[in-house]
């Protein structure tokens, strides 16, 4: 009878703490509501419209009157001509933003650590997270000021020192080394702010200990401040390896050009095409499941071969 009673009364103190926990706080899931119903809507009950990859989807049958037809979608996107080009395209601008993207916000963070004028390095910190915060609209049209052929800023430069001017955003060539580095110099400044984070959490005695084993700065970089981030260094590389089949459309519609068309069109510029301008609804959905379940296996191969090498990863 006591357990009885005791467990009663527990179970009465719990709820009541309940109800004066959420008198006190319920303003704050209220404005989880809006939130909470976004990611519901668009985030998981769109995983409906998936189906129509295996339709032959007519938008005058609608959803649930067009034909279902199996695999027969993948078949015919796989068989595309331009299926081969733009997967290629799409590991190529990819992989070469992971070797040279990738290890920037890094560098910098360590550099940035290393600032002891406070005021000098808000200042830089700020001036580097600015371009993440511009629309690849105003990117694409400050790169061709800069970098066009006849008035661009750069050949201007060149020009006047006797050079030759460089086409950088009219060549194929040239195309994909400024594409790469316009992509360096917009996201490196944001990528940054993780691994300064990871930096702080970085205890003070080892820096302490290194400096009595007689560590100058650099050695203390790379013998204190990398091995005490890696954690997070190889997380974030496993999430960047799923975005290797994906890539950003609106950078490469902002830096393309009539000239250059080589390696502008990837993946998700091919959903574009055929799904808005073209209106093939099933193979632009294909397409998109297709580069979705790459990217998720790539981040569980990733996660799996950092667990074997030692390392925490993602799941």
């Amino acid at each position: 009878m006591k357990k009885d009673t005791i467990s009663v009364a527990q179970k009465t103190a719990k709820k009541n703490a309940f109800a004066v926990y959420m008198r006190d706080n319920w303003q704050l899931y209220a404005m989880l509501l809006l939130p909470m119903l976004h990611l519901i809507v668009f985030k998981y009950l769109s995983y409906a419209g998936l189906s129509v990859a295996f339709m032959d989807y007519k938008v005058a049958k609608g959803f649930f009157e067009s034909e279902f037809v199996g695999f027969e979608i993948f078949e015919k996107i796989f068989k595309h001509r331009d299926f081969g080009v733009a997967v290629r395209n799409t590991l190529l601008l990819n992989v070469l933003d992971l070797i040279f993207s990738f290890p920037m916000p890094i560098i910098l963070a360590l550099l940035l650590n290393e600032i002891r004028v406070k005021w000098f390095k808000k200042t830089t910190q700020t001036m580097l997270y600015l371009p993440h915060f511009l629309s690849w609209v105003v990117i694409g049209s400050v790169a061709y000021q800069m970098f066009g052929l006849s008035n661009g800023v750069v050949n201007a430069l060149i020009a006047n020192a006797g050079s030759s001017p460089i086409p950088f955003l009219q060549e194929d060539a040239w195309w994909l080394v400024t594409y790469v580095i316009i992509g360096i110099w917009q996201t490196m400044g944001w990528g940054t702010i993780i691994y300064l984070a990871a930096i702080t959490n970085v205890n003070a005695e080892l820096y302490e200990a290194a400096k009595v084993d007689g560590a100058n700065r650099w050695q203390q970089c790379l013998n204190v401040t990398l091995p005490c981030i890696r954690s997070t260094v190889v997380i974030m590389l496993i999430m960047q390896l799923g975005k290797v089949m994906g890539g950003s459309f609106e950078r490469i519609l902002a830096l393309s050009n009539a000239k250059v068309t080589e390696f502008t069109t990837t993946i998700p510029v091919l959903v574009y095409r055929w799904g808005i301008q073209s209106s093939k609804f099933s193979d632009s959905t294909a397409l998109g499941l297709f580069q979705s379940v790459i990217g998720v296996a790539l981040v569980l191969i990733a996660d799996r071969v950092a667990k074997k090498l030692g390392e925490d990863g993602l799941l």
